[in-house]
């Protein structure tokens, strides 16, 4: 604790208690324009198409339970709402961002370049808001629902090349000990090469009380063990459950619930109903956080990402992607709930980019059919209009996926040999898991491949020399063999009234909503980009 900081804070408690005054409360709270806390929240792929599929499910779906109005809402009717750019800027800049570049530039507010890590533009390492708050002496955490090594969370506590480096990231994020609190999946880059084989580091693991499912394989190339590394060197609890969690009283915390990604949101929603969740939940995991790091005097910096909306996204698969906004949004609520009667945070909530290019839309399928309306302003006339503009039941029939795109895959083909897949596979593995059913011609479109046009033999993705067959924008579908969950999305638009443009992102603006003193909030009710949120978040914490 500094004696500096608490010699202010005391002063400005005094002063505050002398006030003792809603409409001077009002005043200072206008006129603050530096918090000891900073809560970023990033909706991965989370752009307005995202927002308002949320939001049309809360407010308008005939069967949901839930209350009739999102966190997200209510800090946009508390605090300020605005929009920002996010492409990569700088003079090498392009057009469209990937997480790692977007990230980078929230981080830093300085300009990245395409899927590296803390580095600006140029390559230059540059000192992250997370960095600069651990040297002002404030904790630190970042939270995620995929890999603690993933791009977003990566790109506050580590500089590297290529977002692909995580096992190098994951060494980096233990070693700098830089974060306090890492709550997310990706167990995998932490773990010796040889622990889906050696017995005695498996043995290591399970006495720390981690699952099997957590360890049973490797994405390192040596032999540490990153997680003794973290208990025994850096002074780290462990937690790989949500049992362990919720026990843990350290303020140096590690939990990985998972070896990849953590689960899936319509899993989540499953386990959610019977009570049966073993993984802590983004909610969860964002309690846990805020009640470690909200024990420092000196204030605390917190990213918490939502990072399964964009591979929903990705996906093209509208039903996962609610899902993962709903438990996004339940994360916004706890941060809400704790934030709501304190001056002395700065909550921000956006997306580092739109993913998919979603969007409900009317079409020329199942047209209405004539009816009459009691209005005389009708003059005779029936109601008939031209297109369906899509129901209402929609969102409910999203919401009763019961498995991800990924999930039908994995049915039609367990070991994912597509070119044996037949369009009954297919049928089934849709049929299986959607509230829409396909045709056994449309199952069969899901199936199609080809010869990949774009094939680069030492490309990650491109070296596959078959790939879904996309009649349409086939250039913005990437990732071969699994592009063939964006071919079940294009089986299931029309009945849906979906539309997809991408299984990539998009260069949209995304929303920007900005909670706390309003001498600070304001500034971010405007257009501006990301590395100018960066700039203002590092400019509130009294950094830079």
């Amino acid at each position: 604790m500094k004696k500096t900081l608490m010699a202010v804070a005391v002063s400005s408690a005094v002063l505050a208690g002398c006030a003792n005054n809603s409409a001077d409360d009002t005043v200072a709270s206008a006129q603050n324009t530096q918090v000891k806390n900073v809560i970023l929240m990033i909706g991965d792929g989370m752009g307005p198409q995202q927002v308002g599929l949320l939001e049309e499910y809360v407010r308008r779906a005939p069967q949901s339970e839930l209350e009739r109005q999102t966190a997200l809402s209510k800090l946009a009717n508390e605090g300020r709402l605005g929009l920002s750019l996010n492409a990569p800027h700088g003079p090498h800049g392009k057009l469209v961002v990937d997480s790692a570049c977007s990230a980078t530039q929230l981080a830093t507010g300085v300009a990245a370049g395409s899927e590296m890590i803390g580095l600006d533009y140029q390559g230059n390492v540059v000192e992250t808001i997370l960095e600069k708050a651990k040297k002002a002496g404030k904790a630190t955490g970042l939270v995620s629902d995929t890999r603690i090594t993933h791009a977003t969370p990566a790109a506050f506590a580590s500089h590297q090349p290529h977002r692909s480096f995580e096992a190098n990231i994951a060494a980096e994020l233990i070693e700098s000990g830089n974060v306090d609190v890492m709550l997310s999946g990706g167990a995998r880059v932490f773990l010796p090469s040889d622990i889906k084989k050696d017995s005695a580091d498996q043995q290591v693991m399970a006495d720390l009380g981690a699952p099997k499912s957590v360890y049973k394989k490797s994405k390192r190339k040596d032999d540490r063990n990153l997680v003794v590394e973290a208990k025994s060197q850096h002074g780290y609890a462990l937690a790989f459950d949500k049992t362990q969690l919720n026990a843990a009283s350290s303020d140096k915390l590690l939990g990985l619930f998972a070896n990849s990604g953590m689960d899936d949101g319509i899993a989540y929603s499953a386990c959610k109903r019977d009570d049966s969740c073993t993984q802590p939940s983004l909610r969860e995991m964002t309690l846990k956080a805020l009640d470690v790091l909200s024990k420092d005097e000196d204030g605390f910096f917190l990213m918490i990402e939502g990072g399964q909306i964009d591979w929903a996204g990705h996906a093209n698969d509208a039903g996962w992607m609610l899902h993962e906004l709903l438990k996004f949004d339940e994360a916004v609520d706890a941060v809400y709930e704790w934030v709501k009667e304190r001056n002395d945070t700065l909550v921000i909530v956006t997306a580092d980019h739109e993913t998919g290019s979603f969007g409900f839309s009317y079409s020329r399928k199942n047209t209405p059919t004539a009816k009459t309306l009691p209005g005389a302003g009708m003059k005779g006339n029936d109601y008939k209009p031209n297109f369906n503009f899509g129901d209402l039941a929609h969102l409910d029939r999203l919401y009763n996926q019961s498995g991800t795109f990924y999930d039908m895959l994995n049915a039609a083909s367990p070991d994912w040999n597509f070119d044996e897949a037949s369009a009954k596979d297919w049928q089934e593995a849709i049929n299986q898991f959607s509230d829409y059913k396909v045709t056994l011609d449309q199952a069969a479109s899901v199936g199609e491949r080809e010869e990949n046009t774009y094939y680069q033999a030492d490309h990650k993705y491109q070296s596959a020399k078959v790939v879904p067959q996309f009649d349409d924008f086939k250039e913005f579908y990437v990732y071969a063999d699994e592009d063939h969950t964006a071919k079940i999305g294009r089986a299931l638009a029309a009945d849906q009234n979906v539309v997809w443009g991408t299984g990539t992102h998009t260069a949209a603006p995304v929303p920007v909503y900005a909670f706390g003193p309003a001498g600070l909030t304001e500034q971010f009710s405007t257009m501006q980009h990301h590395v100018e949120v960066g700039q203002k978040m590092i400019k509130a914490l009294g950094l830079n």
